[in-house]
């Protein structure tokens, strides 16, 4: 128990530090760090980072069509905001209690910061030693740019990305209730959690596979299949409670699929560099060969790690973020961010890239900034949101 308090307050620290000090300039309304210039709105910029004012009208309307149309300023369909999946509104109203939605909404996403902090430390220290462990962590927190951000602002994110670090670590210990609800939080939080759910059946069939490729016999080897990991059923479990919801609220079970330009899936695949999709706009895309790259690369560790589980969950969700037609391709990419820099571990941990990973600093902390300044969602009205 004294373990895990020292590790609580510890990963408390991690998490929370870089957050309060990307917040400070906006808090100060400094005119501008490093000649980057900021906004003067303050702690408001943090709060209308997309999508938390989206976040903050569900979490009050409880997805009420009419209350949405009557009350907030935004130019949306009533249906759209059904995309915003239920559990991190819902955190957000109970903290609204203590503090209104906009800091409820900030304390939610801080909150949920620290739980998937202490479990990438749990689950990193499964693989290296504790001393390289916290230092992975301390990674995890600043790296990439883009997890520092939705860190800082109202952002599903961490909450998403915590709960399935839970489930991947609960279910290598083979205490299958525990992935399952862990999983079912993930999914409650953002649609992609069904790839959990294939990734961990996958996984439990793994060992089985295996054998089957040397074995033909499908009938014995249906036989001797495990199935005490069925609890992580609770997570299409969770997704069809999802639905029933949307059907009380919207009177439509399948409200998420007519939500509007929210699924960002293409096919063929890499129709990222397609620059006339309305979600790229853009011909400036060499760096998301660098994403493939650095995640196909972490993926090979894995295997080679045999840390099979993450591997095949890393498979799983790169195979869907090919056909993700999407700018911010990274934040997609970031339920697998903890994974991989577990496999980057042999590097990361030498002396060579915590001289990087210092120099780096820097720039993440006035790219995070810069992001932060720009990526607003417009609101014209702030009063229903408050």
């Amino acid at each position: 128990m004294k373990k895990i308090f020292k590790d609580i307050l510890l990963c408390t620290a991690l998490s929370v530090v870089p957050t309060l000090l990307l917040w400070a300039p906006f808090y100060f309304q400094a005119d501008n760090i490093w000649g980057v210039p900021l906004p003067k709105e303050g702690m408001q910029t943090l709060v209308a980072n997309y999508d938390g004012p989206l976040y903050i009208a569900v979490a009050k309307s409880l997805y009420n069509p009419e209350y949405i149309l009557n009350n907030f300023s935004f130019t949306l369909p009533a249906e759209y905001y059904v995309a915003h999946f239920p559990l991190f509104p819902l955190i957000i109203r109970l903290f609204a209690f203590i503090a209104g939605y906009p800091w409820g909404m900030l304390l939610s996403t801080i909150l949920a910061s620290i739980f998937s902090v202490y479990y990438f430390k749990k689950l990193a220290e499964k693989y290296v030693k504790p001393a390289d462990a916290l230092w992975l962590t301390f990674v995890f927190t600043i790296f990439p740019a883009r997890w520092l951000i939705v860190r800082s602002v109202g952002s599903p994110e961490p909450l998403f990305v915590g709960a399935i670090i839970a489930a991947v670590y609960y279910f290598n210990e083979r205490r299958y209730w525990l992935a399952g609800l862990f999983g079912a939080i993930a999914q409650l939080t953002k649609s992609p959690g069904i790839l959990l759910f294939l990734a961990l059946g996958l996984s439990a069939l793994y060992p089985q596979l295996i054998k089957l490729s040397t074995n033909h016999d499908l009938t014995k080897w249906l036989r001797k299949l495990d199935f005490r990991a069925y609890p992580i059923l609770l997570i299409p479990l969770s997704l069809t409670g999802v639905f029933t919801l949307y059907k009380y609220t919207t009177g439509n079970f399948f409200a998420y699929f007519n939500s509007g330009d929210n699924i960002h899936l293409f096919f063929p695949p890499f129709q990222i560099f397609n620059y006339s999709q309305p979600w790229v706009q853009t011909h400036w895309l060499e760096e998301i060969i660098f994403v493939y790259l650095l995640i196909l690369v972490g993926l090979i560790s894995l295997w080679k790690m045999k840390m099979h589980t993450e591997a095949i969950l890393v498979s799983v969700f790169f195979s869907t973020i090919i056909f993700v037609s999407h700018r911010d391709i990274i934040r997609y990419s970031l339920p697998v961010l903890p994974f991989l820099i577990i496999g980057f571990s042999q590097f990361l941990k030498t002396k060579e890239a915590k001289i990087i990973i210092s120099f780096l600093l820097l720039p993440i902390f006035l790219f995070s900034l810069a992001f932060i300044s720009n990526n607003i969602q417009p609101v014209a009205d702030w009063g229903p949101l408050l």
